[in-house]
């Protein structure tokens, strides 16, 4: 923000997020994300100048606006040449994207039956999907790390990634792909990906892709720096576009040539920034309002630095101030925090498997008008009276604390009243 330029007021932001449902306490940005009102009227604006004259939008203004996009997704990720970023729908894409590719090493016999991914037991869902769906149907085996939760240290996650490894490679195994999240989704947890990555260097892992789903406005991120293949974070959830965007970085290499979008279109073989732009006549508008993101973002103090800190400030506040209120604890060091963190919930609940979790999430929903994602966690053995459930809250610049304390209130009453998930099941 230039010196010149006025601090976006609390007001603004207000109405910037007007539209939000007002009787919600919604304290799950990490889920969908949110887009303020002024990039949605631009959005609108990219969406007219299309449907008014459409050839005009394709031929001399798409090209041009998407490239504008790749530039400052560039900078803001460090990538070292734009050609290296590419914008898609999503994460999910984004792994299918590098996937299909790593299949076709299988089909060319350069990557032989049996040999291995490595990926963490809490990847999000669908991004493990897609690794059995392409990986494993191809021939390959999936080795999952299991990583214990709640987490004390980086310390754990390291340990844990480098016995995957090993078992990985146990009788000249060869390790093809490692796919590494930023921050994991449930539980939520930021992971020392710089340092798995130069495991993997080390070890001789041919492909490295991190799914940095929730990482661009969240997280810094220097691509780099972290040093994998591929790279992609939606630009939805922390970046206030709306949905949906992404943007997949490929780095300079013999690894990232040859890849392609799943979706062949006329561009096909113009490379995959090319491809990506163009998949067929539909709606670009989400990925073209980058500029107006940007702009939206400088108007507060610090940019995207300053929301990031702030958000995680408010977010470790906001956790601290449940499990105090609870007798809970927290599901790791608040350094392993973004902006969003795991809350424990009261044992006396009664969480007990993944339907409870999603039931307890309707009923504060409907109940209390309070929109928190609930993570089950199974007890270990000789466990006594443990916490089972984890409320993952986020926090984005249009939470207020009081969307917090309604959540505070509303666990206390149904202690008060002895209720337990049992109930919900009946």
């Amino acid at each position: 923000m230039s010196s010149t330029t006025k601090s976006i007021t609390e007001a603004e932001i207000e109405a910037e997020f007007s539209h939000h449902d007002p009787t919600i306490a919604r304290i799950n940005n990490g889920s969908f994300g949110s887009c303020p009102k002024s990039i949605i009227s631009a959005q609108q604006q990219y969406q007219l100048q299309f449907l008014q004259q459409p050839d005009h939008f394709y031929f001399n203004t798409l090209k041009s606006s998407m490239l504008n996009s790749r530039k400052l997704i560039q900078s803001i990720v460090n990538a070292e040449n734009v050609d290296e970023i590419s914008i898609v729908d999503n994460a999910t894409t984004a792994a299918a994207v590098v996937l299909q590719h790593i299949t076709w090493s299988f089909f060319s016999s350069q990557f032989q039956p049996g040999d291995a991914a490595v990926m963490l037991h809490y990847a999000y869902g669908s991004v493990k999907s897609s690794v059995h769906a392409y990986f494993a149907r191809a021939g390959g085996r999936v080795i999952e790390v299991h990583l214990p939760f709640p987490l004390c240290s980086n310390e754990e996650i390291v340990s844990e990634f480098d016995q995957a490894l090993k078992r990985a490679k146990m009788n000249g195994g060869k390790i093809r792909l490692a796919v590494i999240d930023h921050i994991t989704s449930m539980p939520s947890v930021v992971i020392p990906v710089k340092e798995l990555v130069q495991m993997c260097r080390n070890d001789g892992v041919d492909v490295i892709f991190v799914d940095g789903a929730h990482a661009i406005g969240n997280v810094e991120i220097d691509v780099r720096d972290i040093g994998a293949d591929f790279y992609t974070s939606n630009l939805h959830k922390w970046f206030f576009t709306p949905p949906s965007a992404a943007f997949l970085y490929c780095k300079r290499s013999d690894k990232g040539s040859n890849v392609h979008h799943p979706v062949v279109s006329v561009e096909y073989g113009n490379g995959l920034a090319i491809e990506s732009a163009w998949i067929g006549t539909r709606d670009y508008s989400a990925q073209l309002v980058i500029p107006e993101v940007v702009e939206f973002v400088n108007r507060f103090e610090g940019g995207i630095e300053g929301i990031r800190k702030r958000n995680c400030d408010m977010v470790v506040e906001m956790a601290e101030m449940l499990v105090k209120a609870w007798g809970t604890e927290l599901g790791t060091p608040i350094e392993m925090c973004s902006s969003m963190a795991m809350v424990g919930m009261p044992a006396c609940l009664g969480i007990s498997g993944n339907k409870d979790a999603l039931n307890l999430r309707t009923h504060l929903r409907v109940t209390f008008k309070v929109e928190v994602p609930i993570y089950y966690r199974a007890p270990l053995e000789g466990e006594v009276n443990p916490i089972t459930g984890y409320a993952r809250i986020s926090h984005q610049v249009y939470n207020t604390i009081e969307d917090y304390y309604r959540f505070r209130d509303a666990i206390i009453k149904l202690v008060n009243d002895d209720f337990t998930c049992a109930i919900l099941s009946n």
